[in-house]
Formats: C-alpha cells, sequence, structure tokens
C-alpha cells in the first residue's frame, strides 16, 4: 500500500489530470488545497519544501515528491500498472502523446483560458490571436487520431495519455474555444468512465 498526498487546487486542469487518474482507478489518498492566488512565500511550509517551484500538483508518493502533472501521472501508471501501465512499450506510446501535450495544447489551451477568465486585460490582442491559431492546429490534429474508429488516444482503453490531454478540455468554455465533434466524443466517453466528474466537483467546488 502506496501513501499518497496529493497538493491541488480547483482552479487547475494539471491537478485535474491526476485526479482523473486516482478517482478513476479507486485509488486511496490524502488531499490538501493550495491557495494558488496568494504569494507563493505564504503556501504551507510542508507544500513549499516538497514542490521545488511552489506550484500544483505536487504530490508525494511514500514520502518522495513529484511535482509536474505528467512526470506524476507516468509514475502512477508505472506504480500501479494501470491506464498504459500495462506494459512497457504502451506506456511509452503514452509518453509521446505526453510531451505532445506538454509541448503543443498545453502550451495554449490553459493561456487562452487563463486570459479569458481572470485576466483579460493581461494578453494583447495580437497574442491571443497567436494562441487560437496554434491550439486550432493542435485540436484538429488530436481530431484526426480518432479517424480510425479508436475510443480513446491509444487505442480503446483509456490511458494517461486521456487524461493528459482532456485536463483542460473540459474548461473548453472557459477558454472561449470550440471542439471539433471527433473530440467532443471522446470527451463524452471519457466522461462516462466509471468514478468520472467535472473538474469543479471533483476538486471540491461547485461548478
Amino acid at each position: 500500500m502506496h501513501q499518497l498526498k496529493l497538493y491541488g487546487h480547483y482552479d487547475s486542469g494539471h491537478v485535474y489530470k491526476v485526479m482523473l487518474f486516482l478517482e478513476l482507478a479507486n485509488i486511496s489518498y490524502e488531499y490538501e488545497q493550495v491557495d494558488i492566488w496568494i504569494d507563493k512565500s505564504k503556501r504551507q511550509p510542508d507544500f513549499l519544501q516538497a514542490s521545488r517551484n511552489a506550484e500544483v500538483p505536487c504530490m508525494m508518493i511514500d514520502g518522495e515528491a513529484f511535482i509536474q502533472s505528467n512526470v506524476i501521472l507516468h509514475k502512477l501508471a508505472s506504480i500501479y500498472k494501470l491506464f498504459g501501465g500495462e506494459s512497457p512499450q504502451r506506456l511509452i506510446q503514452a509518453l509521446d502523446w505526453q510531451f505532445w501535450e506538454a509541448n503543443r495544447l498545453g502550451m495554449c489551451l490553459p493561456q487562452l483560458r487563463y486570459a479569458k477568465r481572470f485576466a483579460p486585460d493581461e494578453f494583447d490582442p495580437g497574442g491571443l490571436s497567436l494562441l487560437r491559431s496554434r491550439f486550432d492546429q493542435d485540436i484538429n490534429l488530436l481530431a484526426r487520431q480518432f479517424g480510425d474508429g479508436r475510443l480513446f488516444v491509444l487505442d480503446d482503453l483509456p490511458s494517461i495519455a486521456d487524461f493528459s490531454i482532456c485536463g483542460y478540455l473540459f474548461w473548453a468554455d472557459e477558454a472561449g474555444v470550440e471542439l471539433p465533434n471527433q473530440v467532443d466524443g471522446w470527451l463524452d466517453r471519457v466522461s462516462k468512465l466509471d468514478g468520472w466528474q467535472p473538474p469543479y466537483k471533483m476538486m471540491q467546488k461547485e461548478s
């Protein structure tokens, strides 16, 4: 039995990625909210000691700290042999998509959401236009993956690739973006997995 503690916040899609794994796998863990809207130096001392960047998510696994959502997902899949961790081949395929998410969709979608919901005056129109253009490219590439009839990103079984990519897509409306039908269909399949809940509800905030 592994000892797990997740530090997070209900406004973080990166935290949601990790919670999806834990909740869908029905794994027991401790959860502690960290106020990401206050100065980093004022956050919990135990959290500051664990997270070198004072950012969420941060997960303690048997007393060892792991940060960055995709690293945490990879570690959990490896430990529990679930959601891509069933074989080395499937795990590396999922990792491929996790790198894509971090470099592509994860570089634009969270920024678009932040700009629209939290800081509309902090982004100039040119910057937002560039982010939207990049998002359109990325989301259309993702949509094409389902052209062969697969149910999830890797194949017909959910994996950490799905959790990594969908983290912020359930907040597409907050980012002011539209999703292709293929992506909507995939998100609907994710939402039907046993244990799924929408972000704010799962992270203890009413939507």
